[in-house]
């Protein structure tokens, strides 16, 4: 029973994580606050759910949810390309909400408010991954991919050009780059990597629903980015151990379990008030935010 519950929370550790730097991708170095990002989570989940539902292969469901999250990426980033600061957050968070209404109201195809059940598990070229053991470790091997290819990413002339482009875009332009370019390339790659967690999320708990993609799931994916430190993915992944390990023992304590998710929201918030107060950059912030 412990073995197994400790194989859930690395479970949980390695999803947020894929999160965590998807978001970071493009708060961090990019200095974009998407708020649309659990709207981009919903639909990678939902898409792979009704592809494996209706026969689809786990490797085709997961390419296509992943790309069908970018192609909504691209679609947000040029709506939103002339906003910034909190019209930024106001105009993406109105996508997750659209996302959501959609998703509740639509019945038929979403399964509304019910949901979809029966999500099948991963299965590569007939290697089955039902067992929580098997599972974390296929999504920490995605989860360490994903590590690499952001850090080849963000250390490449094309990473530096996004950093630039949170910096100072005006000086950007003086020297001839494209920002929106570099604003929609990031855009669609942290929605692509949305599209691929939401799509192991639903794997992995074989049900979903318009509740399990609200606000307050957003909110410990951006506590945690803010926590572990802006412009930072190993402040976020330990941040991720951290406020996982924090929040997730609530649940086998004797509490009524209409308690557990005020508290835990309560917890996050504590949690990120002290570090915006007494240490604002995070844990290993290259910057701080304004």
């Amino acid at each position: 029973m412990i073995f197994e519950y400790l194989i859930h929370i690395g479970t949980l550790i390695a999803l947020y994580a894929i999160f965590s730097m998807s978001l970071q991708l493009l708060l961090g170095f990019t200095g974009v606050m998407n708020l649309g990002s659990i709207g981009l989570f919903a639909i990678g989940a939902y898409s792979y759910a009704l592809f494996t539902l209706n026969g689809v292969s786990f490797g085709l469901a997961l390419g296509v949810a992943g790309l069908i999250s970018g192609v909504f990426s691209i679609l947000l980033g040029l709506l939103t390309y002339k906003l910034k600061s909190d019209y930024l957050a106001l105009a993406t968070l109105s996508f997750s909400y659209l996302v959501y209404a959609v998703l509740q109201n639509n019945i038929s195809f979403t399964g509304g408010p019910l949901g979809l059940s029966g999500i099948s598990s991963p299965n590569i070229w007939g290697l089955s991954f039902e067992t929580g053991a098997g599972f974390l470790v296929l999504i920490s091997l995605i989860t360490f991919c994903v590590y690499i290819c952001l850090k080849l990413l963000v250390n490449s002339k094309y990473g530096q050009a996004l950093q630039a482009t949170r910096d100072n875009q005006l000086a950007l332009r003086v020297l001839g780059f494209y920002t929106l370019r570099l604003k929609i390339f990031a855009f669609v790659y942290s929605g692509f990597l949305f599209g691929v967690g939401g799509a192991f999320y639903a794997s992995y708990m074989t049900f979903i629903d318009p509740a399990s993609f609200t606000l307050m799931q957003l909110i410990p994916i951006v506590c945690i980015v803010i926590v572990g430190g802006i412009a930072s993915f190993e402040g976020g992944i330990l941040a991720t151990i951290i406020l996982v390990c924090i929040v997730e023992p609530l649940r086998i304590i004797n509490l009524p379990i209409v308690y557990v998710g005020p508290i835990s929201q309560m917890l996050y918030a504590v949690v990120l008030c002290l570090f915006l107060l007494k240490k604002p950059q995070g844990l290993y912030g290259q910057i701080i935010l304004k």
